[in-house]
């Protein structure tokens, strides 16, 4: 099975041969390096940038309006704040122009915490990034889901943030890319860089065939009665992980793998918040004005009667950064026992 970064990798190159992708592009996303996660080895149409966040966005929106297809990275989310008032541009430029102008750009970012990059490479980006108002933002938290929301990515006339958790990037998926060979180790020699020296080397690709996940399609990983629990990227599978265990307590949860943080899948939330009437929302970015607030805020005003216990957001504390000791780290980002006893007091609040 592919991990997060073959299967990225997989699916930019189904852009390149069948969705008309010609440039790829961003900080050592060329040659040799491929990208610091190695997402992008091997591809045809990558080419390295020099270190300047606002050049690469510009660039892209340059090629966008020209009304060709590409997909530019900043190499982490990071270092993507000192873009906001061009990315606010990108997304402002459809509404302005009366639909005269796509921008067909994809902007690949990794994000979030669990590789102990301290405080420079730890951040996280959904709230920041559900404020950009005509953009499409997703976060996949499995390889297949990776493929096919990067695949709905290129082939959205929108612009699209694809943010790719970076603790998952080296997780492998339970479900084959379609044309991926069974074999990890076949696919490794096929597609992987060897170390050391690769001049000479060039990749085998598989015959991938399309995959896409509608943008704004949501994913119920776990059924359940008692609690709904509502997740993205690298939480997510903790969320998996917390309710499989809880089970055993006898607590029933169902978890939702929101995958589009916008336009985000309300239909699948209230349905299963209708059904369990208990609410909680997971996510690493810092508590204060947090993404999953809105969540919260949007079940109160629409399900208040229907609620058994308050809803509540389990996220990031509010700290400027998140240090490089791992007890700091995992101090300031949410932790499978922390999702547990918020799932237990939830469900043992009285109405």
């Amino acid at each position: 099975m592919a991990n997060m970064a073959q299967a990225i990798r997989m699916a930019l190159h189904f852009g390149e041969e069948h969705l008309n992708v010609k440039d790829i592009f961003g900080q050592d996303v060329g040659a040799p390096l491929g990208g610091v996660f190695t997402a992008t080895q091997g591809l045809k149409t990558t080419w390295n940038t020099p270190l300047d966040e606002r050049g690469i966005i510009g660039m892209a929106t340059g090629i966008a309006m020209a009304g060709d297809r590409c997909v530019a990275e900043i190499q982490f989310c990071d270092y993507i704040f000192n873009t906001i008032d061009l990315l606010k541009i990108v997304g402002n430029t459809s509404w302005v122009t009366n639909g005269n102008y796509h921008l067909p750009m994809v902007v690949m970012t990794p994000v979030g915490a669990g590789i102990r990059g301290s405080i420079y490479h730890s951040h996280s980006f959904d709230a920041w990034a559900s404020r950009l108002a005509g953009w499409k933002v997703v976060m996949p938290s499995t390889p297949i889901d990776a493929y096919g929301l990067l695949l709905s990515a290129i082939e959205d006339p929108n612009p699209v943030l694809f943010m790719k958790p970076k603790a998952l990037m080296r997780v492998r998926g339970d479900e084959l890319i379609p044309g991926e060979p069974e074999s990890e180790k076949e696919l490794k020699g096929m597609i992987d860089a060897p170390i050391g020296d690769r001049s000479q080397w060039k990749p085998r690709w598989p015959q991938l065939r399309h995959h896409s996940i509608p943008i704004g399609k949501a994913s119920i990983t776990r059924s359940g009665e008692q609690i709904t629990v509502v997740s993205y990227g690298r939480q997510l599978l903790n969320c998996n992980q917390v309710a499989d265990a809880l089970g055993a307590e006898g607590l029933s949860v169902e978890v939702i793998d929101l995958r589009t943080i916008y336009p985000y899948d309300w239909s699948c939330i209230k349905e299963s918040v209708l059904k369990t009437k208990r609410l909680l929302v997971v996510n690493e970015d810092t508590e204060v004005t947090n993404f999953g607030e809105h969540l919260v805020y949007r079940a109160v005003q629409e399900l208040f009667y229907h609620l058994l216990a308050r809803p509540r957001v389990l996220a990031g504390k509010n700290v400027p950064g998140i240090g490089l000791a791992a007890a700091l780290e995992d101090a300031s980002v949410p932790q499978s026992s922390d999702i547990a006893q918020a799932i237990r007091d939830i469900c043992r609040e009285e109405p």
